[in-house]
């Protein structure tokens, strides 16, 4: 519901600040006052076309927002989009904002944060409604029909179910195409799997493998120094030099003799013929592994070329199917895990096809009977639209639902039918309409604009509240070509459908106006050679006076006319509330 609204240079108006309640709210005035501007700027705020040439003279740019309650079903999905956005404040609120720059810069907001015309239009859209001289016509949008037809045929659990069948077809069908078109390529797949597995089981990778032969590799390319390093280490230790100056561990077996003997002399030095002891066999172990280490070193050219090899084996598979030896056994794992997928997909093919015929067999069963349901509904949806039809003045006027469907191949099963669908069933949903007595019915979304089209609106509205889920209704102009008499039922069914909706109404009908909750009066006047619009709220016997000039002229029998409508219309409001 649409509480507050600001308007600040735009058009006519240099600055606006109203506060709306529930309910039917009326806006009178004499024509070119400005009531159509401020239904411009609030479609505008919705977000429609936004032009600089509507920016106020002299001022650098014009101003909309408007702040709105959430609290119906339309509430709750503006709220999810606000959350999706990151937009979400307040639970039960929003701030919608639209600036229109001199320079052409357009610039929308919601709840003070920029965002972009797609976004505003997406939330405005689900809470206000115009009807008139609009784009914002939800009636008028033919994807809009089925859903208002379920509402009102309260469907929605069989509609529901549909969908829930819907989606598991969507997957089987996913899955599908992807198994078929792996089939397709199935011939080319395979064998170019079975080369890597193949090739890479061949290489018989072992983890680690790698390090150890670029080890081996060094080894080999270095033997001669190897060993003569290892030559050199164990003459030292153990063979003494070629003149004959005794080794390392001769020296240490003379160095332990030594201690030994001093330690017979001197207690205290016990240790360290131990030591030097243990010094002579660590010397001999160590010469001992020398020897057999240089009896392992070897130059093997043939043995250094099988290792390059190895390693230019190894390294090419990485370049091709991972950065290490356990990423190349990982691609090989999962290739073979493709190889059995595809060498099954016959098998789950067949699994999936008859899966997609009982789905389609289902779709067809319960798209049969939403459909039968809605056909009962859309005969007394029309009869009840030509009855409010016929309230305003447009008793010749007919309605219809063209419902009808569509022959598919891939289709749900309908008997020996096979029939299109989509998320909410088999089928496509159109409202008709032949306004006038003699023509033919034709689809809603043609009709033209004005009028005609505002009442047919109201008809529509009035039957299908409960099923809509906009909570703020605009009418512009809703009473053009009708009379007093007819204005005071347009008056009562505007004030009726005000109970499940917040509706404003611009209006020239005194017998309409009289059945508002909140009436505003819209002015032009010249202040400081520039025209102004202003906006006054008129409270209890202020709408006399209003509702007089209406009537004629300020009279005093006007002014007691103005009293019978607003008495007449309070008793009839009286009688509504107490028949509902």
């Amino acid at each position: 519901m649409l509480t507050e609204l600001h308007i600040q240079d735009f058009a006519i108006i240099d600055r606006l600040d109203l506060k709306f309640g529930a309910g039917f709210i009326v806006f009178t005035g004499e024509t070119g006052a400005g009531k159509s501007i401020i239904i411009d700027a609030v479609e505008m705020l919705l977000g429609g076309r936004g032009e600089s040439t509507l920016i106020r003279t002299d001022a650098a740019a014009a101003v909309i927002e408007g702040t709105f309650r959430l609290e119906t079903q339309a509430g709750s999905v503006a709220r999810e989009i606000l959350e999706r956005e990151g937009l979400l404040d307040e639970p039960g609120a929003v701030v919608l904002g639209r600036e229109i720059r001199r320079e052409g810069r357009n610039i929308c907001r919601i709840n003070g944060r920029t965002v972009g015309l797609a976004v505003l239009r997406e939330v405005g859209e689900l809470l206000v409604d115009v009807h008139g001289q609009s784009e914002h016509l939800s009636l008028l949008r033919v994807r809009e029909h089925l859903w208002l037809l379920d509402r009102f045929a309260q469907v929605e659990g069989e509609r529901a179910e549909f969908g829930v069948l819907y989606g598991r077809l969507s997957g089987v069908r996913r899955e599908l195409d992807d198994l078929r078109q792996r089939e397709r390529d199935a011939a080319r797949q395979v064998e170019m799997l079975n080369f890597q597995v193949n090739e890479i089981e061949s290489a018989a990778l072992k983890p680690g493998e790698l390090s150890e032969l670029v080890e081996e590799r060094t080894r080999l390319g270095n033997a001669e120094q190897l060993a003569a390093l290892t030559d050199q280490a164990v003459a030292a230790l153990d063979e003494g030099r070629e003149t004959g100056e005794p080794s390392a561990s001769d020296l240490l077996g003379q160095a332990a003799a030594a201690l030994q003997s001093l330690a017979k002399i001197d207690v205290s030095r016990d240790t360290d013929g131990a030591e030097a002891q243990a010094l002579l066999e660590q010397a001999g172990d160590l010469s001992r592994r020398l020897r057999l280490y240089r009896e392992s070193v070897e130059f093997n050219p043939r043995r250094l070329d099988e290792v390059e090899e190895r390693i230019g084996l190894i390294r090419s598979l990485e370049r091709k199917y991972g950065g290490s030896v356990e990423a190349v056994m990982a691609h090989a794992e999962k290739a073979r895990q493709e190889l059995e997928t595809i060498t099954h997909a016959e098998e789950r093919i067949r699994v999936l096809e008859s899966d997609e015929a009982t789905v389609l067999s289902a779709l067809g069963v319960i798209g049969s009977r939403l459909s039968q349901a809605r056909r009962k509904a859309g005969e007394r949806l029309g009869k009840a639209i030509e009855a409010e039809l016929a309230d305003l003045r447009m008793s010749g006027a007919r309605f219809g639902i063209d419902l009808r469907w569509e022959d598919d191949p891939a289709g749900a099963a309908v008997d020996d039918r096979r029939v299109a669908f989509g998320p909410g069933g088999l089928d496509r949903v159109e409202f008709l309409v032949a306004p006038n007595p003699g023509e033919g019915l034709k689809p809603l979304a043609k009709i033209a604009s004005g009028g005609e089209t505002s009442r047919l609106m109201l008809g529509l509205k009035g039957v299908l509240a409960r099923a809509d889920r906009t909570p703020t209704l605009i009418f512009d102009e809703i009473d053009q070509g009708i009379g007093g008499r007819v204005g005071g039922v347009v008056g009562e069914k505007l004030w009726l459908l005000a109970r499940n909706h917040q509706v404003l109404c611009i209006t020239h009908l005194p017998q309409l106006a009289s059945f508002g909750d909140q009436h505003f009066k819209v002015e032009k006047e010249i202040r400081k050679g520039r025209t102004v619009t202003t906006v006054r709220d008129l409270a209890d016997e202020a709408r006399v006076p209003e509702l007089a000039l209406m009537l004629g002229t300020a009279s005093e029998a006007t002014m007691e006319s103005a009293v019978d409508l607003l008495l007449q219309a309070a008793e009839r409001k009286k009688q509504g509330r107490q028949a509902h």
